[in-house]
């Protein structure tokens, strides 16, 4: 799963939030799709929709509502980092 740190202004200022699990199977319901489908690419809906989950996750003062949040965003939004989530490695225990 790819994770997405995203840019975006509310108009004090530029703000960068990242997605966590959380937001994208939050993303994957609201749409009725699978994060596998990112590839196939992304409209601005998913990113703002990503970015307002992203940033109530990190705990940001925002719209209750969605739409509101849409309302407030003066920049486009911003794609600045993708970054494949790193899967954990088994840890070798002492037994033979």
């Amino acid at each position: 799963m790819a994770l997405l740190t995203l840019r975006y202004d509310l108009g004090d200022g530029p703000v960068e939030v990242k997605t966590n699990l959380y937001v994208m199977v939050a993303w994957e319901r609201k749409f009725q799709t699978k994060a596998s489908k990112m590839s196939e690419g992304l409209g601005i809906e998913d990113l703002a929709f990503m970015a307002f989950e992203a940033s109530r996750q990190q705990k940001l003062v925002m719209p209750a509502v969605f739409d509101d949040f849409l309302k407030r965003v003066i920049s486009d939004i911003e794609v600045v980092e993708v970054a494949e989530e790193v899967p954990t490695q088994p840890v070798a225990t002492g037994a033979s």
